[in-house]
């Protein structure tokens, strides 16, 4: 990680609040987060203890002692959550390149390595929760799930990472050794059982083992389809619907594919199971499905709560993956047509929901996982958000500061043009 490091606190006293005492102990309390602007243009306090929002109120009127972070300049947002992640074969790009022989190292040493450098990179971007789809079964067995476990440990108190327990076959003689692994990976510690049954003999099949294993262990779904048959997606919404945990399909891209008319009845379905889509606005992974993104607009029309996450990062199905729900967000916006409050609701709340999160917002008694972004306004925040800071369970666990500079120019100073850049602390330890 050249672009990242770890820091020292300094004598900012909202530092040293999330500096003290090993990263998995209680969250320091009385943090304020002073005059941040919220989405509906309130500039405010934010007091925070215990890992929950504690208080609301009008600038410099929670001037109660303890620790301060200056958050002037900045929008004050619910931490967006990654719902469709893959930490055991991230930034694996770079090691099948040219001159590197061999594919990427499968050795749980390196795909926890991997994992855990992928979290601390998209909690940079602010992702405090991440759900991880990792393969089981083959010749690797449960061998990579315990490696994301065991990064998901090592990660406590910076980001919560949940992997989802994926195997290849589940049908036949060839599945059976993949489902009773499939089983005991739930007694390992995944938070939730998938695959991708357009990869089975018999898609069905596959699906309604998986639903079988949730519903025995009492765990969520979460399912890697691309969706493109309509008769098999109307199947596996009539099975999804009696699950209490919830099942997530992901990415659906297949869905814009098909005919209007299929589309629209698709949809229907899906939202009277109560199924959630994840879309995947920067690209597909795992190279299953084509290129493309669900139909977002026509799924919320019918009533499908969308999320949107970010698949691949930097591995063989898209190099160039960033990771970031902002961007995803941002593509929503852009590409889609969604306003920037719905969008950034498909990274942040719709996410949290579809992981089994609680919900965040910025009142009291919510947990507090917020994001920071230099700006004022969510379209801005989503077209260039540069500076960003991240708190988890009320401490601040990441940080990106950028600042732009121009050379001297007359224009520039007499026009009073804005710079990216710090604000003066004040009274408040800057980010």
């Amino acid at each position: 990680m050249p672009d990242s490091q770890p820091w020292q606190p300094d004598d900012h006293a909202a530092d040293a609040a999330g500096a003290t005492g090993s990263p998995d102990t209680a969250a320091p309390a009385g943090l304020v987060l002073c005059g941040a602007r919220l989405t509906d243009g309130r500039v405010v306090d934010v007091r925070l203890g215990g890992g929950r929002i504690e208080a609301v109120g009008t600038a410099g009127s929670l001037a109660a002692p303890g620790p301060r972070l200056d958050l002037r300049g900045y929008l004050l947002l619910p931490a967006p959550a990654e719902p469709h992640a893959h930490s055991d074969t991230a930034l694996t790009a770079d090691d099948a390149g040219p001159g590197v022989p061999g594919p990427a190292s499968h050795r749980p040493e390196d795909i926890r390595r991997r994992a855990t450098e992928a979290a601390l990179l998209q909690l940079g971007h602010g992702a405090t929760a991440l759900r991880s789809h990792v393969r089981i079964g083959d010749v690797q067995g449960l061998a990579p799930l315990e490696a994301v476990l065991q990064a998901s440990r090592s990660l406590r108190g910076l980001a919560d990472l949940t992997p989802v327990a994926v195997p290849r076959l589940l049908t036949g003689v060839a599945g059976a050794g993949n489902l009773a692994m499939l089983r005991d990976a739930v007694k390992m510690g995944a938070g939730a059982v998938g695959g991708c049954p357009d990869l089975d003999p018999d898609p069905a099949g596959y699906a309604e083992a998986v639903l079988e294993v949730a519903a025995e262990q009492g765990c969520p779904v979460d399912l890697h389809t691309d969706s493109d048959d309509p008769a098999r997606l109307g199947r596996l919404a009539a099975m999804a619907g009696g699950l209490r945990a919830g099942v997530s399909l992901g990415p659906c891209a297949g869905l814009s594919r098909l005919p209007p008319q299929a589309a629209a009845r698709a949809a229907d379905q899906l939202a009277a199971a109560g199924v959630t889509v994840v879309c995947l606005p920067q690209g597909g992974c795992c190279g299953v499905e084509g290129r493309g993104t669900a139909p977002v607009r026509l799924l919320r029309a019918a009533g499908v709560r969308v999320a949107a996450g970010s698949g691949a990062l930097r591995d063989l199905a898209n190099p160039v993956g960033r990771g970031d729900p902002l961007e995803a967000a941002y593509l929503l916006a852009s590409q889609h047509g969604l306003p920037a409050a719905e969008a950034y609701e498909a990274v942040s709340s719709a996410a949290r929901t579809a992981m089994g999160l609680p919900g965040v917002r910025v009142e009291a008694g919510f947990p507090a996982e917020l994001l920071a972004v230099r700006g004022e306004q969510l379209p801005g925040v989503l077209s260039l958000a540069c500076s960003r800071v991240v708190v988890h369970r009320g401490r601040v666990v990441a940080r990106t500061s950028a600042v732009r500079e121009y050379c001297d120019s007359e224009a520039v100073v007499a026009l009073g043009l804005p710079r990216q850049g710090r604000t003066d602390s004040g009274s408040c330890g800057g980010p």
